[in-house]
């Protein structure tokens, strides 16, 4: 935890997560205040903070939850005996709807901005979004690539290098605040043809050697 601050659970704990949850989905980071966080969890202000001292660390634990909750229900939603062109498609607009979001770049803003001072934010993100986002996509391109529907000798930089290409066009413009940095049209675009330079790469052509 950042600045060596540790969370403390209790009976409350979820409760609190929940309504913060709500709040920064609707508010996100800026938006969210103290009182509305603690209004909406049915909590005092005083059990709140008693859970979280500082707005930081309660953001950077819903970021958390949050993300693992988006992969496992990717994993419920995805079939993932379909073709790898249809199951990195449902990936990819998983994974630009939640880079795309206000909650998504909030999160990604906190960490450059608390970067010096507290490193462990970005840390504990990492771990907790790409990281957990890049076991999931190479435990699938594992199984396809055994399935002989993939041809891929490195998972693991399989699996970054289709992360990073659902960014392009994108992120960039998001991060210097570039107005309509993405349109319904832009995430068609970047999804497509994510998915086919991937597929143009691993689908067999090229690949694990025989």
């Amino acid at each position: 935890m950042a600045d060596g601050q540790e969370i403390k659970k209790g009976r409350k704990f979820d409760q609190v997560l929940d309504g913060a949850r709500t709040v920064f989905l609707r508010d996100g980071f800026e938006g969210a205040s103290v009182d509305d966080i603690a209004r909406e969890a049915g909590v005092s202000k005083a059990t709140l903070y008693s859970y979280f001292p500082d707005k930081r660390l309660l953001f950077m634990e819903v970021a958390k939850c949050e993300c693992a909750r988006q992969a496992d229900e990717a994993l419920e939603v995805l079939d993932l005996a379909a073709a790898p062109e249809t199951v990195l498609r449902g990936a990819a607009e998983r994974i630009v709807a939640f880079m795309s979001s206000e909650f998504g770049q909030g999160v990604f803003r906190i960490c450059v901005a608390e970067s010096d001072r507290f490193p462990q934010l970005g840390q504990q993100f990492y771990c907790s979004g790409p990281l957990l986002v890049r076991d999931r996509l190479a435990d699938y391109l594992r199984l396809a690539t055994e399935r002989g529907q993939l041809a891929i000798d490195d998972i693991e930089l399989a699996a970054e290098q289709f992360a990073e290409l659902c960014k392009a066009g994108i992120h960039t413009r998001q991060i210097f605040g570039i107005e309509d940095a993405q349109t319904p049209f832009d995430a068609r675009r970047t999804i497509d043809g994510a998915v086919e330079m991937f597929m143009a790469r691993y689908g067999g052509r090229y690949g694990a050697k025989p």
